[in-house]
């Protein structure tokens, strides 16, 4: 086991990272080396192994993330930007792949996480699966073949505790439509739309958001026509599907030269 690359996870008490500790600790391929919660958390200092309803593994939740990520060869990170940001710049001093399934990041929080990739390898997608990175290149095939006449509308769904919205999904499948059609994305943006908005703007990209009971994650691109559409669609039903890709990303990482990659370098895409 102590051979097995050491894996630290991050947000340890939330949805995902619950999902990745229990990966982790089913996977044949890596070792659970850490867990990190923020300071004034009821686990830090007990056992992740009684957190999560089991028995003792020797693995005790720490709010100090260097202390692990030093002994560890990769950080899941699926936190909020402001954590990711500070857990990017450790992650690099301790040359651990940091892979980032965090969204909602702004423009300032992706250049801090472009400047630790520098130092270190860093795996950042919106989402980890493969089905939805396959979705994201078929939206761009489809958008480079179809002309303006084809309106583009992204369409996603969540849980009714998911902060941010449209979801890093939902934006990486309106950036790939931009790059099919070639046009800004920024410009092409429509979001949530509201009152008396007027026609569509021809060309625009619109995306709308639900929130919801215990949505794992539903995502349509819908190319509309007059008298036709095409809907490209991808439903999540469990989070562990998400972790594997994380995992796999971490594994993947391993030995690569510092950067900044994406799923699609992963998967060979």
């Amino acid at each position: 086991m102590q051979n097995l690359p050491g894996v630290v996870v991050t947000g340890a008490s939330g949805r995902m990272g619950q999902t990745l500790i229990r990966s982790v600790l089913a996977s044949d391929k890596m070792r659970l080396a850490g867990c990190v919660e923020r300071a004034g958390h009821a686990w830090v200092g007990r056992d992740i192994g009684e957190c999560l309803g089991g028995t003792a593994i020797g693995i005790h939740v720490t709010d100090d993330p260097l202390s692990v990520f030093v002994a560890a060869q990769a950080v899941l990170d699926f936190t909020a930007p402001a954590a990711t940001v500070e857990f990017a710049a450790l992650a690099a001093q301790a040359r651990a792949v940091h892979v980032i399934g965090t969204t909602g990041l702004e423009a300032a929080h992706l250049a801090k996480i472009t400047a630790a990739s520098r130092h270190a390898v860093i795996v950042r997608a919106g989402n980890m699966s493969l089905g939805v990175n396959l979705l994201v290149r078929l939206t761009q095939k489809v958008a480079q073949a179809l002309d303006a006449d084809w309106d583009i509308e992204v369409v996603e769904a969540h849980h009714r505790m998911k902060v941010d919205a449209p979801s890093g999904t939902a934006l990486m499948l309106g950036h790939a439509a931009a790059a099919g059609r070639g046009v800004d994305f920024e410009a092409a943006k429509v979001s949530g739309r509201d009152g008396i908005t007027g026609a569509r703007e021809p060309g625009s990209i619109g995306f709308s958001a639900i929130r919801g009971g215990d949505i794992v994650g539903e995502h349509d691109v819908i190319f509309a026509a007059d008298g036709e559409r095409i809907v490209l669609r991808h439903i999540a039903t469990d989070r562990t599907l998400f972790a594997r890709g994380a995992l796999r990303a971490a594994l993947w990482g391993q030995g690569q030269k510092p950067g900044e990659y994406d799923m699609m370098d992963v998967l060979g895409l």
